[in-house]
């Protein structure tokens, strides 16, 4: 299966900003983006100016950073907009609908790992129950009420620990809740528009699939 083998730090300088790739690595001083800035990766970035974009090419520098905060490849991207535009309703917020209710979104968004990347780990390698079966589909789309555990034997792994106790402060958005038992979350609601980035323009990408 084709994956992104780069290093990830070079995707948020590309976009200007932070993606949250690297889990708690983003928001040490050790993050690319607070040692050099915003300024494009290569040889030459250092001494390369941002040009002002605007049209097609702001379009697709809007897909290209979704696309990478959810850490999903072009063809699979293109499916998910594919499937938001039969759905009803506003074709770009059907689309952040579904890369939020990815389930390895969900593990991230839960506090079971500090990055998506790392979520997708989790999920690959079987640590993660819906509803008490195990799945191990990262596009596995959770629905409202599944409840999605940690595997018992997995529950004392130090990083998974780790990024329960930081989402503690980072905070979980309001359609995930947490229950009684320890690593464990249920899906209380569909997740709303505000609850999803709002520097996100999902309008540029409507318009950008839409030529």
């Amino acid at each position: 299966m084709a994956r992104y083998r780069d290093a990830v730090c070079r995707l948020c300088r590309r976009e200007g900003g932070k993606l949250f790739l690297k889990g708690d690595r983003c928001y040490k001083p050790s993050c690319a983006i607070e040692k050099r800035g915003t300024q494009p990766p290569g040889m030459h970035g250092a001494t390369a100016r941002r040009k002002v974009l605007a049209g097609y090419g702001q379009q697709l520098r809007e897909k290209q950073k979704v696309k990478r905060i959810y850490f999903i490849l072009e063809k699979q991207f293109r499916n998910y907009f594919e499937k938001a535009l039969r759905q009803k309703g506003v074709t770009g917020e059907n689309l952040l609908f579904m890369l939020e209710r990815r389930l390895d979104n969900v593990v991230y968004r839960s506090g079971f790992s500090t990055s998506r990347r790392q979520a997708r780990q989790l999920v690959n390698h079987g640590h993660i129950f819906v509803n008490g079966k195990k799945v191990n589909i990262p596009s596995f789309q959770v629905k409202q009420g599944d409840v999605v555990t940690v595997k018992d034997k997995s529950q004392a792994n130090t990083h998974v620990e780790g990024a329960w106790q930081t989402a503690v402060g980072r905070g979980r958005p309001n359609w995930i809740s947490t229950t009684d038992k320890d690593l464990s979350i249920t899906i209380s609601a569909l997740p709303k528009r505000e609850d999803i980035d709002a520097t996100i323009n999902e309008q540029l990408i409507v318009e950008l699939y839409s030529k």
